[in-house]
């Protein structure tokens, strides 16, 4: 992702199938938290098919409906597995990623915040979660490319203005922030990047040949 990236972008690609996989998963958790996000991505599915509708179909290669049907029967002849209780917190997009709970996860320290990373690709993407704790911020940055944060537990506060739970924010280079958590809890995000972010504070330009981020 190199232009500039809106939500509804976002949300018209995702309706459309068109998302690489650590990007879905950020919309989709999104959707799980916000309903506000499931109107409007209801309206997008509506235009979708729409234009589904008015298309010229094609036909089907020949075959193509018997083995379908045939792969319905076998998935109805599987037995049905109870699912595992898992943490209420992790929203429904996560649980197969953070199966036993946030608590759980092999937490990276980071100072004022923890990380872990998630494995979902595909090449290029990097997909973490990030738990900043409360009152306290990451140094100031930028970004090479696109950076999704979904807000999960809490909230926090950059140039932008105040982020709470089911908030979607999109970064990009053109925005240099300092997020804050908020004082009354930690904030815990998921965060799906293309591309390195970059420190821009006087301390931060001389450690970004050591390390990126």
């Amino acid at each position: 992702m190199t232009t500039e990236l809106t939500r509804d972008d976002l949300l018209l690609s995702h309706a459309a199938g068109r998302l690489p996989a650590a990007i879905a998963l950020a919309v989709d958790t999104h959707l799980a938290l916000s309903g506000e996000a499931r109107v409007r991505f209801a309206t997008c599915l509506a235009l979708g098919g729409v234009l589904l509708e008015e298309a010229e179909p094609e036909p089907l290669t020949p075959g193509a409906w018997e083995r379908l049907e045939r792969k319905l029967e076998r998935e109805k002849a599987l037995p049905r597995r109870e699912p595992e209780p898992v943490d209420p917190r992790v929203p429904r997009p996560l649980r197969r990623l953070v199966p036993r709970g946030f608590d759980a996860l092999p937490w990276r320290n980071l100072g004022p915040a923890q990380e872990v990373a998630l494995p979902i690709g595909p090449p290029g993407y990097r997909a973490r979660l990030l738990r900043l704790e409360a009152g306290r911020s990451v140094p100031r940055h930028t970004h090479e490319g696109h950076e999704l944060t979904v807000v999960i537990e809490g909230g926090f506060t950059d140039v932008r203005g105040h982020h709470v739970r089911g908030d979607l924010v999109i970064a990009d280079p053109s925005v240099e922030h300092r997020p804050v958590a908020d004082r009354d809890g930690d904030c815990l995000c998921l965060v799906v990047t293309d591309a390195p972010l970059r420190l821009t504070g006087p301390i931060g330009r001389l450690l970004n040949p050591l390390f990126r981020i």
